[in-house]
C-alpha cells in the first residue's frame, strides 16, 4: 500500500473533484431519448476543457470516456447510440488523470419516472456506500469496511458483488490495496492515514451472480434484475475518513438538499 502525502492527497481531490463536476454537468442530460454514447461525447468535451485526461479512454484498451451501464447492467458498459427509456437505471462511471494523479467515482442515474422499487434498491445501495465510508478510519481493517456495506444490503434483501470491489488510488487508477463490499470485522489489512480508496458497493436486486457480455467488458446480473453501483473516493487523514470526490453538483442540478456528505 502507498500512503501518500497531504499534497498527493489534494492532486487526488482535484482529480476527483473534476469527476464530480463532469457527472453534475451530466446530470440534467440524463432523460429518455438520449443516447450513452452523447453522454460519453460530453463528458470528453467537458474534461479536456477542464484540463484533464479522460482515465478511462484507452485504458487496458476500453474505448470510452465512460462507463455507462443500464438496468441489469453492473459496471464497465460501453456507450452506445440506443436512447435511453422512460423508467430506466444508468450508472455512469468516470475517471480523470490531472498532474500525473487518478480520481474517478461514480453515480446510479433515474431516467425519468422510475418505480419505488428501484428507487429502494437505489436509496440502499447508496447509504452502504456511506456506511462503508464510515469504517475508514486509522486502525480499522479492509473487513470493517466490506462488513458494513454487506451487512446493511443483505438485510434489506439484496445481494453483494463478489467479483469486483474498491481498490487503492493515486499514480495509478487501481493499487492496492483490494477492497471488496463484503467482509468480516477486524479482517484483512488495517487502515493506516494516508491511504487514499474508492469505495464502491456494487449491489443487484436479484442474485449475486454475473455474466460477462460478448462485447468483452459490459458485467450483467445473471438474472436479468437491475444493479446500482456508487463509489466515491476518500482519504484518511488524522485517523478519519476525508472525502475527495461529491455528489454536490448532481444534487445541485437535481435541485436535491442532502446532508450525507456532512459527516465527513
Amino acid at each position: 500500500m502507498h500512503l501518500k502525502t497531504l499534497e498527493e492527497i489534494n492532486l487526488i481531490k482535484s482529480s476527483s473533484i473534476l469527476v464530480s463536476k463532469t457527472l453534475g454537468m451530466l446530470t440534467n442530460e440524463i432523460k429518455p431519448g438520449i443516447s450513452t454514447l452523447y453522454l460519453d461525447s460530453l463528458a470528453e468535451t467537458f474534461i479536456r476543457d477542464n484540463g484533464g485526461i479522460p482515465a478511462f479512454l484507452g485504458l487496458y484498451n476500453y474505448p470510452n470516456t465512460i462507463c455507462a451501464s443500464i438496468n441489469e447492467q453492473i459496471i464497465h458498459g460501453i456507450p452506445t447510440k440506443i436512447p435511453l427509456k422512460d423508467g430506466e437505471i444508468v450508472s455512469i462511471d468516470c475517471g480523470v488523470k490531472m498532474n500525473n494523479y487518478y480520481g474517478e467515482h461514480a453515480y446510479t442515474f433515474e431516467v425519468g419516472n422510475v418505480n419505488s422499487n428501484i428507487r429502494k434498491l437505489l436509496k440502499i445501495s447508496k447509504e452502504s456506500l456511506y456506511l462503508g465510508i464510515a469504517e475508514c478510519k486509522a486502525g480499522n481493517h479492509i473487513g470493517d469496511i466490506g462488513y458494513a456495506i454487506q451487512n446493511h444490503v443483505e438485510k434489506h434483501g439484496y445481494s453483494i458483488v463478489r467479483e469486483f470491489g474498491g481498490h487503492g488510488l493515486g499514480k495509478k487508477i487501481h493499487e492496492e490495496p483490494n477492497v471488496p463490499n463484503y467482509g468480516i470485522k477486524q479482517m484483512g489489512k488495517k487502515l493506516l492515514n494516508g491511504l487514499v480508496l474508492a469505495i464502491e458497493p456494487i449491489v443487484n436486486k436479484g442474485k449475486k451472480y454475473i455474466k460477462i457480455n460478448k462485447d468483452g467488458w459490459t458485467i450483467s446480473t445473471l438474472d436479468k434484475k437491475p444493479s446500482a453501483h456508487y463509489e466515491h473516493n476518500i482519504a484518511i487523514i488524522n485517523g478519519k475518513p476525508y472525502l475527495l470526490s461529491t455528489y454536490k453538483y448532481i444534487y445541485d442540478s437535481l435541485g436535491i438538499s442532502s446532508k450525507e456528505e456532512k459527516f465527513i
